[in-house]
């Protein structure tokens, strides 16, 4: 069962306006740069996944709000963290993310305002020291993320990577904040391929869970308008090599995540 540190007072639970919460596993030489980012939050959650580095150590400097335990599947841990925060807001960050002074001021006017219940935030992805602004997504990244919301209003599904968002009923989007999230998103490209093994085989898990593998010819099919999707459509053309990477990796997704699911299943169930 997991473990959560403190009991808050009534008074204390009604000045917390916006909650930082950070979701972590083994992170002890990211994760400093990323909670100086968020101090300026009210208070700092973070769930600490299995961590058997220093990680705990480094948080305490910043928290005792920290909530411990083991949750193999992204989406369980991350609902664990929401229903830790104390805030009327919440703002979620990765390890590997970086808030800037620009955009965590930008936060705290919005949230003061208050006239939606969420808000996506545009990213600036970084490979190395290389920043690659266009032709993400298809599950292979993103260029905006809908990580500022009023506690309550979404929760996350049950897959291994990328789960589901599902959003309360009557949930307004607001405007897209104008300043950029900062996410260190690979170290160079043998870690773009090493992330691209490690997705692709918590997703072929998930189908053979779900027992809906699908077929090879419809996979086959979505290699090509997703490749043009990124590399066309989001101008990952832009980015030349990378950009052709990105787009590659994410076409190759679904088809290598289906390969794996039909050839290597008894090994996933492992």
């Amino acid at each position: 069962m997991p473990q959560e540190a403190t009991n808050p007072s009534d008074d204390m639970i009604k000045n917390v306006q916006l909650s930082a919460l950070l979701v972590i596993h083994n992170e002890e030489k990211r994760i400093r740069d990323c909670l100086e980012g968020v101090k300026f939050c009210d208070e700092i959650v973070v769930v600490l996944d299995r961590c058997t580095d220093g990680s705990k150590d480094i948080v305490l400097e910043y928290t005792d709000r920290i909530v411990e335990g083991g949750w193999p599947v992204e989406g369980d841990r991350r609902n664990v963290g929401n229903e830790a925060c104390r805030g009327q807001w919440i703002l979620e960050i990765d390890a590997d993310e970086r808030i800037p002074v620009e955009l965590a001021e930008e936060i705290r006017q919005t949230v003061e305002r208050g006239d939606a219940d969420y808000y996506l935030i545009p990213v600036d992805n970084y490979i190395g020291d290389h920043l690659v602004r266009y032709g993400w997504g298809a599950q292979f990244g993103t260029a905006s993320v809908s990580r500022l919301c009023r506690k309550g209003t979404k929760s996350w599904g049950l897959e291994r990577v990328h789960p589901a968002l599902h959003w309360k009923d009557g949930a307004r989007r607001g405007a897209k904040l104008k300043h950029r999230l900062v996410h260190y998103v690979d170290d160079n490209i043998s870690d773009m391929i090493r992330r691209f093994d490690s997705y692709s085989t918590a997703r072929a898990k998930d189908l053979v869970e779900s027992g809906e593998i699908g077929t090879m010819p419809h996979n086959v099919r979505r290699i090509f308008s997703r490749f043009w999707r990124c590399f066309v459509g989001r101008k990952g053309y832009r980015e030349g090599g990378y950009g052709f990477l990105i787009a590659t990796f994410a076409a190759l997704y679904p088809v290598v995540s289906h390969i794996k699911a039909r050839y290597e299943s008894e090994q996933l169930k492992s």
